[in-house]
């Protein structure tokens, strides 16, 4: 039964049943909240040498991509070297990844309780948006603090550390130093990411089937791939569509006292270095991005899947 009819149910059958339904929804937010979860720890790891990588690489319109690579490679430990922040990094991708799919979750089934349509392309993107700048908004203490673990002109040595720095020489608002120029660039690209994702997956769900006729490949592999190749197309163009404002947000969290805010920072960054600095580090980004939102879907429709399967073979209620 769909969780819209339970909770029109529930409203007329008393008090037991409003709690079963509110039970049911914490439930599958729990779901959504776990599987983005654990997505998000994944590609953190996985990929948190190519995200310090682009750091280090926008901290600086003269810093380049070989000779940053060269410089960590050659050091003393280049290992713990590529893998500095990972941590905070993980707490941030790994808890923002499951808020952010809690959070769509709960937008999509309250447009779906008002219009009892299937989501457009406009609610892709609105829901996908709001969704990702709550999220963001959420994370973006643990944000300022993985960057500043990831460049070269901080030298924390913990998280508390981190944090008590941050706080005597720039109060509680150093925590959120560049969310306008984050807001910007993550509220567009996720909903751009949805909505080019959910299309997307019509396209190569019609693709791999022929594969699955003709035996290449296995249900559960072709629902696979078709998670992968849809989150694949979808990071590179909503990443080439945001990088400027990822360029910008960069610099703002790691020199606050110059690159004040998003405008500021625009009109310094260009007037100084030219327009190109504003896709520094978009090969970079737009390789770890696609990557990252590929795995961190895949992972996330896996789980739900597997909760789904689960609740059906339990005799429960399968939705999620």
């Amino acid at each position: 039964m769909p969780a819209s009819s339970s909770m029109r149910e529930a409203s007329s059958n008393g008090p037991a049943a409003s709690t079963a339904a509110s039970t049911l929804t914490l439930t599958n937010n729990l779901k959504h909240f776990s599987s983005g979860l654990a997505g998000g720890i994944v590609s953190a790891i996985v990929l948190q040498p190519a995200d310090l990588l682009k750091t280090r690489v926008q901290q600086s319109h003269d810093a380049r991509l070989i000779p940053t690579v060269r410089a960590i490679l050659s050091g003393p430990n280049p290992i713990s070297t590529l893998w500095r922040g990972s941590i905070p990094s993980a707490i941030r991708t790994g808890v923002g990844s499951g808020l952010y799919f809690a959070t769509l979750n709960i937008f999509r089934k309250t447009v779906h309780n008002s219009t009892s349509t299937k989501p457009s392309t406009v609610t892709n993107l609105l829901t996908g948006s709001a969704a990702r700048v709550f999220a963001g908004f959420v994370m973006m203490p643990i944000t300022i603090i993985k960057v500043r673990y990831e460049s070269t002109f901080y030298s924390y040595n913990s998280i508390p550390h981190a944090c008590r720095d941050i706080f005597a020489k720039e109060g509680v608002r150093g925590f959120f130093s560049g969310f306008g120029a984050t807001a910007i660039r993550d509220g567009p690209y996720a909903g751009v990411y949805v909505s080019f994702y959910e299309a997307s997956k019509g396209v190569f769900r019609r693709l791999y089937s022929s594969g699955e006729r003709v035996g290449v490949v296995d249900h559960e592999q072709s629902a696979a791939l078709v998670n992968l190749s849809s989150g694949l197309t979808a990071g590179v163009l909503a990443t080439a569509a945001t990088n400027p404002f990822d360029a910008l947000k960069t610099r703002i969290q790691l020199f606050p006292e110059t690159y004040t805010n998003l405008w500021v920072a625009g009109r310094k960054v260009i007037g100084e270095e030219g327009f190109m600095a504003l896709f520094d580090g978009l090969g970079l980004r737009m390789g770890r991005k696609a990557l990252s939102s590929a795995v961190m879907w895949t992972a996330y429709e896996e789980g739900m899947r597997r909760w789904a399967l689960a609740a059906k073979q339990k005799g429960g209620n399968a939705e999620v």
